[in-house]
Formats: C-alpha cells, structure tokens, sequence
C-alpha cells in the first residue's frame, strides 16, 4: 500500500542525503563524513575554519575520492562550501539543513543538545496533533487497526519497562500518525521524529518506565483515529507533546536559539 511505502521510505531518514551514505562504496566514506560532521556540528571546526583537502586526506588517512565524497555529502547537508584556491569552509548554523537527521543526530549527540530537542519538540508539536486529526479523517482501515494494536503493545512493553521494543513501537506509532493523514510533507518528517526519539533514548532522557498518562494517551489517539474521531486524536497527541516539553524542557534551559536571517527581496 501507499502508505507503507510512505513509512518505509520516509522512516530512512526520507532525504538525498541519507541516500547518499547508504550508497557509498565502504564504511571509510561513512566514517569520514561521522568524523567531520560531528566536528563542526558539535563546535571543534568553528564557522569560518577552512579544511584543505590534502590535509584531509592525510587526517583521515583515505583516499583523494573518499575526500571528495564526503564534502559532497557535508556539502549537501549545509555544512561546508568549498572555494577555489581557498579550501572547504565550514559554515554557520543557519546555512545547515536542520530536518536532515544526520544533522539531528550529530547535535543531539553534542552540546547544542538541549537546543535541538527544544527545536524538534516545538515543531512536533506544531504538527503531531494536526497529523492525528487528519488521520482520524483521512487514514486507510488498516493503518486504524495497526496503530491500536501498536498502542496497547506499547502499554504492555512500558509497564514491562522493555525499552527497546518500545522505542521500536513508539517509531512505528509516530511514523504512521504522520503518513496517516495523508499529508506527504508531514509524512516526511518521519526521519527527524525517529531521530528524536531515538536520541531520547539513547542519551538516557527517557524514564525506565513511561508514564501511565502517556500509554493511555496513545492509546486515545489510536481510537480516536480508528473511531474517526479528530478532536479527541488532536486533544490526545496535544497532550503528548506538552508532557514531552514539560519533562525536557530542563535539558534546553539557557540554551541559544538560531536565528536564521531573512533575505531581502
């Protein structure tokens, strides 16, 4: 079906540039591109540091074309430009593609932490709430039937406190909430949720056990879309995001936001 393509494209991060990794010849473009993109997102190559390929290839001990390569991707994500008998310079924030999850994982993984997953929880909540009130509209049956069946297999692997199957069961949940409605630019969002709770988990920002007001929580957006019923799916994912901001919102105290400047026309 439609919509399990959607998932299954959108899940892998739904980008040319995750496309460009997972297509690379060995691990030494995958290592090169985690090696410099790390750097510069978590501040040791600061805005304006210029990179010479040569020296690169030295520093990395690879190759002139696993170089380029990787500054193609870099390139692609917004974090470098290379210029002609100057180097790669590495650029400011704002230049970087803040929905590619290579760029999420990369801050999430740094100190800029806090302020990520400030970003990521206002857009989700923005958009999480709309998305489940448009699947209760718009969602195939089956998507319905699957999103209560994942619901109260969460429940059962939080209260057993298996984090793994839940945080699988929690992608899974979110990515069809997205692709539910129906909407492809919200379906397109499915790499950074994952990212975001994947990251959650992985940093330790998640309890053992989940709130039993959350399982039920998702557990009420799942009915309320295979019931049809948008207001109690968008008053239920409403209710999600604002306990997720509420527990991290002590991560993103103090934390600088990043104004991107608007051009004038």
């Amino acid at each position: 079906m439609l919509w399990e393509f959607t998932v299954a494209r959108a899940s892998s991060g739904g980008t040319i540039n995750a496309t460009m990794l997972t297509t690379m010849s060995t691990s030494l473009h995958y290592r090169a591109v985690e090696h410099l993109g790390t750097r510069i997102v978590g501040g040791k190559l600061p805005t304006g540091h210029v990179m010479l390929a040569e020296h690169l290839e030295d520093e990395l001990k690879v190759s002139r074309s696993v170089v380029r390569e990787a500054v193609r991707v870099l390139q692609s994500l917004g974090l470098v430009e290379t210029i002609k008998r100057v180097g790669i310079r590495v650029l400011p924030a704002h230049r970087w593609n803040p929905f590619d999850p290579l760029v999420i994982r990369w801050r999430l993984a740094g100190e800029g932490r806090g302020a990520q997953l400030r970003s990521l929880a206002e857009l989700r909540s923005a958009v999480e709430p709309v998305a489940a009130e448009l699947a209760a509209e718009n969602a195939p049956e089956s998507l319905r039937s699957e999103l209560v069946d994942i619901s109260l297999a969460m429940r059962e692997a939080g209260r057993a406190g298996d984090m793994p199957t839940f945080l699988d069961l929690d992608i899974r949940f979110h990515a069809l909430v997205l692709s539910g409605s129906g909407n492809e630019m919200f379906a397109n969002l499915i790499g950074q949720v994952t990212e975001t709770l994947t990251g959650r988990t992985v940093h330790g920002l998640m309890p053992e056990h989940p709130k039993e007001a959350a399982l039920q929580w998702h557990l009420d957006v799942a009915q309320g879309i295979r019931d049809r019923d948008g207001d109690k799916a968008r008053e239920a994912a409403s209710n999600i995001m604002r306990e997720t901001i509420a527990d991290l919102s002590p991560d993103w105290e103090g934390q600088p936001r990043v104004f991107v400047p608007v051009e004038r026309r």
